[in-house]
Parts: structure tokens; sequence; C-alpha cells
């Protein structure tokens, strides 16, 4: 009797899910969200997120934690939120992220991969759930600007303003630093900006969150490029002020490159140099550029076109998305790797992230999808693609460990392509020389040692320009992490959490 009244005290609704199915918040039917560009999710009602809260077990070992890069306390926060306890959900959820309202929306949730529920039933919902909070904390006035009482009379530059730089930004302005961020685009926000369609993420949200940076001692300048190094952030600005490393260095006690892995990987097959084939981002730039009013029209129009994405990840559905807004004819977005199955394989076990198939809202909005084929050839006319021809692929075993693609005979077939995307993914930063001091990675990333430092002395890395192309929550998680590695490398010790070291990876 008294371990039952234990646990529900512990957990106040031990059998939520055995009561409660998974359940998400209504889509707007596509025909209406196609013609806007907001987010495509209706309101959740607060009972219904308060029984998918309750789903959470409260197991004994949360593998969820070990799921997710931030270390966000998903039990704590469900039961929270079960209770009706919304600002305590929200003080224990932006105790570890700085920005849930970001990932909320846009991460791909692997802490639900590791749930203990998901062995034998859909997982918890728990990225929802952080969206719910954050939205109900911003809607009562709890997020409020949290400046430092006192001021260390260090400075600290912090290149590049993706969910990275933000990050390490915030750490290092709550302990007392002045902070300045560089970013080359003509706004903050980098990627969360100018790469993350307005119907995934609105900038209003974006907006709001930098305006609380603004108030708490954040300072940013945009249209800046830093030379020297060759490196180049986010998205070029047409009118950027550049200045070197050196200058950065002769201002601030420390410096955070935060640049991303933005170089888009290509594909050089012939008729590559026809007109009308773009890498992925210098489409979805312009998209968002139109609707934060940085631009007219887009220079790049998909209406009455015949588009084709290659790559299925995504930065494809991105574009999926907004070529359906655009207008266009038909699209098809072309995979090399095979269909994933509905269900986790053998090969596939739980906790390790479900390579399973899904279908994103952009994908529900209509468009062909094509597995296992590989484009061969670009077909043109006056010089501008009209087709692209390709073939069916099949894995096979190259050994070690290794598979290679090896084409379908008889399998070659061709389609109609106006204009074609490419959303292959990003191969690194963008920097073109290590002459300063800077050394790479074999996998041309910055290097980075256990506290983040690079080989150049009071020069610090964090996010994807030394992981590698990723998760949002792992850049938060490095901004953080980095964040206190440079308190301590400018005060001697720190107070800032440290959730993920250099070279970690999360159970996928």
């Amino acid at each position: 009797m008294w371990i039952t009244s234990l646990w529900r005290v512990l957990v106040a609704k031990p059998t939520g899910f055995l009561e409660f199915d998974r359940t998400g918040p209504r889509r707007r039917p596509v025909p209406v969200r196609l013609r806007d560009w907001r987010e495509v999710y209706e309101p959740f009602e607060e009972d219904e997120s308060k029984n998918q809260a309750a789903r959470c077990m409260d197991c004994g070992i949360p593998f969820c934690h070990e799921g997710c890069p931030l270390g966000n306390l998903i039990p704590e926060f469900n039961d929270l939120v079960f209770r009706g306890d919304w600002a305590e959900a929200a003080e224990r959820l932006h105790s570890t992220n700085n920005f849930p309202e970001f990932t909320g929306r846009l991460c791909p949730a692997p802490c639900e991969g590791s749930c203990v529920l998901g062995i034998s039933q859909q997982p918890v919902a728990i990225e929802r759930t952080e969206y719910e909070i954050a939205e109900r904390a911003w809607n009562d006035g709890l997020v409020r600007p949290l400046r430092a009482s006192r001021s260390t009379g260090k400075a600290v530059a912090v290149v590049g303003s993706g969910p990275a730089g933000l990050a390490v930004a915030q750490q290092l302005g709550r302990a007392g630093h002045r902070v300045v961020v560089f970013e080359r685009g003509e706004q903050p926000g980098g990627l969360l900006r100018f790469g993350i369609p307005e119907f995934k993420m609105e900038k209003s949200i974006l907006d709001r969150r930098l305006a609380q940076l603004d108030e708490e001692g954040i300072e940013f300048r945009c249209s800046v490029e830093v030379g020297g190094l060759g490196l180049r952030m986010g998205s070029r600005s047409s009118e950027c002020v550049s200045v070197s490393l050196a200058e950065l260095e002769s201002e601030f006690d420390a410096i955070v490159l935060a640049i991303g892995s933005t170089i888009p990987r290509d594909l050089t097959i012939p008729g590559r140099d026809l007109a009308g084939i773009y890498p992925a981002m210098e489409y979805l730039k312009p998209a968002n550029m139109v609707q934060g009013s940085l631009l007219p029209k887009h220079p790049i129009d998909a209406k009455d076109a015949h588009v084709v994405i290659i790559g299925g990840g995504d930065t494809g559905a991105d574009c999926l998305g907004t070529a359906h807004r655009q207008g266009a004819l038909s699209v098809t977005q072309l995979e090399i790797m095979p269909q994933p199955p509905e269900t986790r394989s053998s090969a596939n076990p739980w906790p390790t992230w479900p390579m399973i198939f899904r279908t994103s809202s952009a994908h529900e909005e209509g468009g062909e999808r094509l597995y296992s084929v590989t484009t061969t050839e670009f077909v043109g006319s006056d010089g501008r693609v009209s087709a692209l021809r390709g073939q069916r692929v099949e894995m096979v075993d190259a050994g070690d460990g290794r598979m290679n693609f090896e084409a379908v005979p008889g399998s070659a077939f061709e389609l109609k392509a106006d204009l074609v995307l490419l959303a292959l993914g990003f191969s690194g930063p963008e920097t073109t020389t290590v002459a300063a001091g800077l050394t790479l990675t074999q996998h041309g990333t910055i290097e980075a040692d256990e506290s983040w430092a690079t080989s150049k002395p009071g020069v610090f890395v964090c996010g994807d320009a030394t992981r590698g192309q990723s998760l949002i929550v792992w850049a938060i998680a490095e901004g953080r992490s980095a964040a206190r590695s440079v308190d301590t490398f400018l005060m001697g010790e720190s107070d800032l959490p440290s959730p993920v070291v250099p070279g970690q990876v999360a159970i996928r």
C-alpha cells in the first residue's frame, strides 16, 4: 500500500500511458495552408496537452535523457504539465534549453526515439509538450530578460548567429561578459531566419527571442563578414563590411566561431552547368527574405514549373513546401537510399533512432517521392535545364561494413524538370584557409579539444562548424558547453552548465 502511495506522490498519473493514446494537434487543411506561409498546426487544447504529458511513465531509467543532447528534464516537466503547473514546467525546461520554442518546432525529437514507452507503444509526445510549455511561458509573460548582476569587464565576440551562436551568447551574457555577435546576413538568426521556412517557424518566434537577448545586453552587428581566415557566416549580405580576425582579437578577450556547416554538396554530372539548377539554400533564403520584406520578389520562381528536388532529407522537404506555395505544377523528390520501413527493423532496435518512413507536413501537401534512384545527367534546351535522366539503384555489400550503389539494368528514366534543387546536405564550414592558426579535421570541420578551444589561443568553436551538419539540439547544447569553457578561460572557473563534450554522440 505504501509503495502505491509513494508512486502517486512521484507520478501524478501513473496509469496515463494505459489510458491515453498518442495524439497531436491537427494540421490546417492543405488547400488552406498552401495559400499562405503561416505555421501549419492548429491550437492544441490544454486538457489534451495534460493527457499527453500524463503518458510519461517516469520510468526508472529515463532513456529520453540519453536521446536528448541538452539533458532536458523530460519526466519532470511532463509531470508538472499534467498537474497544471505550467510556470514551474517552463522553469525546468529553460534550465537546460535556452530556446525551447525553436526545438519544439524544429527538432526531430531523438528523445522520443529513446522513450521507454516506445518499446511497445507510440512514444510520449515530448516535443509537442515542449512546444506547449514554451508558448504558454511566452503568452503568460514568464520569459523575461535575465541580466547579469555584475560585469566581469571581459568581452567576447561570437561569429555567427544561428542556434549555437545565440546559445553561447546568451550564456556568456548572463555570466556578466560583454558579448557582441557578428553575422554576415542582413538580420540575425542564421539558418533559423534564412533557412527554415515560415510554415515551419514564423520569424516572429525568432524575433521575440532576439528582443530578449537584446534586452539582456547582447549586441548584434549584422552584414559583417569576418575576413583574414576566409570565414563566411550563414547567409552573406550583399553589402557586407569585412573585419579581420586580428581586429577582433584586438577588441575582444575571446572569440567563439559558430559559423555552421554551410558548404553545399554538389552533383558533378553532365549538364550541371545548365541554368535552372540551384543549391537548396539559394532557393530557400530568398523565400524567407521575401516573407521578411527584405526582397520584393523571389528571383527563383517555381510557379507553373516542374520541380525536381534531389535529396530526401529535411532540407528537401523545406524546398517541397516552398515550391508548393509558389504554385509549382509538379514536385518530385529523389532519394538514393531505399524507402525506410514503416516500423523498426531487427537491425534498428530501441533505443536507437528509428529509421522508419515519415511523412512531414510538406509531404502531406503533395508531390512524389522516389527512392533508390540516382541522377546521371541533366538535359537542357537553349542553355536551361528541361529534364533530368536517372536510373534505379540497389545497395550491395562492398565488404568492411561499406555499402555501394549499383545500377539496376533497364531502369533508366527521364523526368521533366524546369527547376532542379540540390538538397544534398552540407560538407563543412566555409573556411578557405588555416594560415592564421586553425587546424581542420579530416572531415573539413574546425578541430576543437575537450574545452572547445581551437588550435589558435583564445579562439573557440561550437556547433556544426566543429561537429558537422547536425541537429538544432546539438547546436544549442554545444553552445551552452562552449560558453562554460570560455567563461572558465576568462575567469578561471565557471558556474555555467556543460551538457556535452566535443565528439559526443546521441543514441542514433
